[in-house]
Order: C-alpha cells, then structure tokens, then sequence
C-alpha cells in the first residue's frame, strides 16, 4: 500500500468547495488503497475563529474513515487587514516546517494552491528528488488577486509571481482546475506536467422532487461563500423582484450586510436561511426552481465547482461569472448566463425564462449530464497514473 500524503488548508469539518474537493480527493485515493494521511490546520473557516471543540490545542490528529488527520495550529483570522491574513498564512507556514522536522514524509505529496505562501512552504522544503510532488491549483495567484483588486503591480506583486512561479518549477506535477490554468502553466513552463483536474464531486443525488411549475414567481436561490468575490449583497439591490423571490444559504464577509439589506427592505421576497451541513444543502436545493451562480467580476482560470454541484443534482443555473465557467453551462446545456457585472442582462434574461421549462424532465437531463461527464471515479483514475 502506497503512502500519500495531502497538504491542505481546508479540510472538514469545515465547508465550503475547497474543504469538499481535498475531502473527496482524500477518500477517493483511501478506496483505491492508497495510505492517505492529510495535514491541514485546526478548522477555523470561514469564521476566521478556531471551532470551540478544537480551542486551546495546538495540534490534533485523528483517524476518519482510515484517513490519519493531522490538525496543526495557526493563528486564524478573516480580518480584513492584509497584515493579519498574512500572519495567518505564515503561522500555518511555520507549523507546517515544525511538522517537517519531527515527522516522516512520504514519498509523494499533494499540496494545494492557492494560498501561495503555505504552497511555496511545501515545495521549498520538501523538494527532493527522491520525493513526487503533485501541486493542486484551484485558482491562479496572484492574477486572481489582481483582477479582484486585492493586488496592485508593484513589488509585492512581482514577488508573488516569483513565489507562484517557483511552485510551477518544483512541482513534478501540475493540477490545474480548468483550462485556462493548464494553459497558463504551461506556456510557463511547456515540460512541466499539466493534468486537467476538475473539482468534480462524489455524492449520491437525492431523490429529486417533481415541483408544479406553475407557481407565478421564479424560486431562485444562491448557497455558498458570502464573499466579495461572489458579490451577494450588490446582487439582492440589483435583482428585478416583479416575478423573483430570492433564497439564501451560507456565511461569509457579506452576511451581516445582507441581514441587515433583509431587514431594511421587508417588502422585498429575500429569505436569508443561514449555514446548513452539505447534506442538508442538497436536499433543501431541490426545492428551488433555478440556482445562481456568481461573480463579481470575470477571473481568469476560476471555475466555481458549483457547476459540477449543482448538475450533479439536476439543478438548473443561472451563470453570472463569465469566462471558462459560462463555456460549461453553455456546452452542456445547464442553464442560462448572463454577462458578469451587467445586472440589466441579468435582469433580461430572468424575464425570458419560462416557468413550463422548469420541469421535473429537464432536472433529470441535467444530473444524467453530470453523470456522463462530469464522473468523479473515471476522473481519479487519471490522476492515478501521475501519482
């Protein structure tokens, strides 16, 4: 049985797309027996405060469904302040050279990016040519940071691109989660070796539930990140309500704003309903008529993994985010999309869907979809020859 060891810092019990896809990838490798071990930092996401049942230690480890978990500690935090996720990144940066020094690495290692600095500790240190690293890249820093505008060109950028870059170089293996990372790896750097890895999910669809279309308004819902990517509180003032209620699920930066939007507006159709388990979240989805997908602005090589989510359960979308991401919901059909940023489209396009299209067989054309092409096994058996 082969050692393999996956560096992360998001893992359950925390939520959110980064958490489940280091999760599944971890079970997925553990059931083609693999001897999977995960080191990753006390849950703290996305409170930016440890978890109570966690407070007061500095490292945990445990055993979870034959997965041995190593929780180590960091200073955490969501503030804001650049200073202050800085430190958060560095101090999980120095636990995890603590670990290096007292612990054996197995010979082939998985290292998420982003964030860029805890990846760059793990290529620096654990480069060797007895050892596989496989770098995990979910989005790409700090272009990401700059289209957000979360970064400026100057010397700190450059020296991210440094940093970003030195991760590309080391690593004896690239997954990239869309195209367009492959594709800026690899005009980088043409030997290395990019794999297209998608954060397809693993779980059984629940039993779908045939609703009557022909309820007068559009149940539209969005669950996920309430962050500044997503933009959430800027759609619930840009939404045309005249045939929409809007649904809410989740937690972030944003939540308090949109409460308090909630609270302000009372005779708007927004519910905001708060933090559910994922399994809870997918069987609330199915009450809804279409999903929401958005971002506030196009980011190169970002594919939220919602669109594989969501389809897996039969859910029609609605994709505001442009780039890689609106290609898929157009290529397969999944839904409607409409220009990011340009909430009169959206508007538009809302008004075009027709409520008769909202069917119990269209639902079941979009998870057969999912099923066909967006297969979580068939996909790890292609990861399997890279490792």
């Amino acid at each position: 049985m082969k050692d393999i060891l996956i560096i992360t810092s998001y893992f359950p019990p925390e939520i959110g797309a980064a958490s489940n896809r280091m999760f599944h990838l971890a079970m997925g490798l553990q059931k083609q027996d693999y001897k999977v071990s995960v080191i990753t930092p006390l849950p703290n996401y996305p409170t930016g405060k440890i978890f109570p049942e966690y407070k007061g230690q500095f490292k945990h480890k445990s055993i979870e469904n034959n997965i041995t978990i190593f929780r180590l500690w960091l200073y955490a935090s969501n503030s804001k302040n650049k200073f202050a996720r800085l430190f958060a990144m560095f101090s999980y940066s120095f636990s995890l050279i603590w670990f290096f020094m007292w612990n054996k690495i197995p010979e082939t290692v998985i290292v998420q990016s982003p964030p860029l600095l805890v990846a760059f500790t793990n290529m620096f240190f654990l480069r060797s040519k007895k050892r596989k690293l496989i770098l995990n890249v979910s989005d790409l820093w700090p272009i990401a940071g700059l289209e957000l505008g979360a970064f400026k060109k100057n010397f700190s950028y450059k020296l991210l691109e440094k940093i970003e870059r030195f991760n590309y170089r080391n690593a004896d293996v690239v997954l990239g989660q869309s195209e367009e990372i492959i594709t800026h790896i690899s005009n980088l750097y043409p030997n290395t070796v990019a794999c297209l890895y998608r954060n397809f999910p693993d779980f059984e669809p629940p039993q779908m539930i045939d609703r009557s279309p022909t309820e007068e308004n559009i149940k539209l819902v969005y669950a996920g990140l309430l962050g500044m990517a997503q933009g959430i509180y800027k759609l619930c003032k840009n939404l045309d309500y005249s045939r929409l209620e809007f649904h809410i699920y989740g937690a972030g930066a944003e939540q308090d704003k949109i409460k308090n939007y909630i609270l302000e507006n009372p005779e708007l159709p927004i519910t905001f309903h708060g933090e559910l388990t994922r399994n809870q979240l997918h069987k609330e989805l199915l009450k809804y008529d279409i999903t929401i997908i958005p971002l506030l602005h196009r980011i190169y090589g970002s594919v939220p993994s919602k669109i594989f989510e969501y389809a897996r359960l039969g859910l029609p979308m609605l994709y505001f985010g442009g780039g890689e991401g609106e290609e898929l919901v157009k290529a397969y059909n999944l839904g409607w999309t409409a220009k990011p940023g340009d909430y009169k489209a959206l508007n538009e396009v809302i008004m075009t869907i027709e409520l008769e299209a909202l069917t119990l067989e269209n639902n079941e054309r979009i998870k057969n979809i999912a099923l066909e092409h967006f297969d979580f096994k068939k996909q790890l058996e292609l990861l399997d020859v890279f490792i």
